[in-house]
């Protein structure tokens, strides 16, 4: 029997599967559902085989026909249509594309291994995939890395030139594991030709702390970011940690925040829940952004979505748009005021570095965990009426508060 187009057209599904064949092998299966599907049957070595040809009416009968006699050729010529059409597949699958693999990595890698993958996810979608995302993984090579890397070096962005090359390399080093590439071209961009990251060193000296908070303070800002900053400046804890901060972690009667150790930074499963011991000028702003909060679980939650808490970068951009007449600064460089003044005026590195929630590494971290809350609580009570001083211009007792 041989089809024509009119009879494929009148061909519709019935209860029960069936089949009808154009000859030399080629058929048309037709499902209850109303799919309709061409294959091509032959035998190799002995065996019945057939190979699917493609959905109809996607391919026609004269396409069909066209790749049943391909499919005849590759018979006569001792080969399996069918093993094949499956090796031709197989190039597209163990050669992905940049895109392809980048979303694969962050999937199974960055999402797993980073407790906040956001800055991966952005090097990849900002920067990589733009410039290389179509072109297959295993035909990049240093030159094209450096094509992305440079200039963002050039522009004035070093260590981020530093990062976006980082996570390429974080990336590669995976493919080389389930062998998609055969090497890891962002390894072979020096990171001497980048440029080294600059350890900041920027702190707030006692004129600058007194203009940070009246600038502030007689800003048009909203309150709950002016005593947002303000807290981040006496705690002195991370901003996220405040972001993300709910009502349940402060007990106000003890005067202690326990921050759960998944608010805290660091690798997954490597975090330790901390304690931030409240000064009387600390636990009166918070009294005040509860009261802020209304009904919210959050410290400080969204003004259009209580139910979440601020943007990330709320903060940031709060600080931004404030004008200030003296060198510019960052929230995180609030933390490394506080950590200098205190260090300055005498209190112990034990002390300062638990304040700040840095943990040590290895054995001897396991073993300093102490947690000198008396201490604590002293050092952060004189650091907040110390700032008030700075503010006030009145005085405080300065001098050696545990160094020996």
């Amino acid at each position: 029997m041989v089809l024509t187009d009119r009879q494929l057209k009148n061909l519709h599904p019935s209860l029960k599967r069936y089949a009808v064949a154009d000859g030399k092998g080629l058929f048309l299966d037709v499902t209850p559902s109303g799919s309709m599907t061409w294959f091509f049957r032959y035998s190799q070595n002995g065996r019945p085989e057939k190979v699917t040809v493609g959905r109809y009416p996607e391919i026609s009968l004269k396409r069909a026909r066209e790749k049943r006699n391909e499919y005849a050729v590759q018979v006569a010529e001792g080969k399996s249509p069918a093993d094949e059409r499956r090796k031709s597949k197989l190039p597209a699958a163990a050669a992905p594309t940049l895109r392809e693999f980048g979303d694969r990595y962050y999937r199974e890698q960055g999402e797993k291994t980073w407790k906040d993958p956001t800055n991966e996810r952005r090097n990849l979608e900002k920067y990589l995939f733009p410039a290389l995302g179509d072109r297959q993984l295993k035909e990049i090579t240093a030159l094209d890395i450096q094509s992305v890397v440079y200039p963002i070096r050039d522009g004035g962005q070093p260590a981020q030139a530093m990062k976006v090359r980082n996570t390429a390399k974080r990336m590669y080093d995976y493919a080389i594991e389930l062998h998609l590439s055969p090497i890891n071209p962002a390894a072979m961009v020096a990171t001497r030709y980048i440029g080294k990251a600059v350890r900041r060193s920027r702190h707030l000296k006692a004129g600058e702390i007194r203009e940070f908070l009246q600038v502030v303070y007689r800003s048009n800002i909203r309150r709950q970011f002016k005593l947002a900053l303000h807290i981040v400046l006496l705690t002195p804890i991370r901003k996220s940690m405040l972001l993300q901060a709910t009502w349940d972690e402060f007990d106000f009667d003890c005067g202690e925040w326990t921050i759960p150790k998944e608010h805290m930074k660091g690798r997954k499963g490597e975090e330790h829940e901390h304690v931030v011991y409240l000064s009387k000028q600390v636990a009166a702003m918070f009294h005040e952004l509860k009261a802020l909060a209304g009904n919210s679980q959050f410290v400080l939650p969204g003004r259009n979505t209580p139910k979440k808490p601020f943007a990330k970068n709320a903060l940031n951009k709060a600080l931004e748009g404030l004008t200030f007449e003296m060198e510019p600064f960052t929230i995180h460089d609030l933390r490394r005021t506080a950590s200098t003044e205190l260090a300055n005026n005498g209190f112990r590195d034990e002390w300062i570095e638990k304040a700040l929630s840095h943990e040590k590494e290895g054995i001897k971290g396991v073993y300093s965990r102490a947690e000198y809350a008396k201490q604590r609580k002293q050092m952060l009570q004189w650091w907040a009426d110390y700032v008030d001083s700075i503010v006030t211009e009145s005085k405080v007792i300065v001098g050696n508060f545990g160094r020996s």
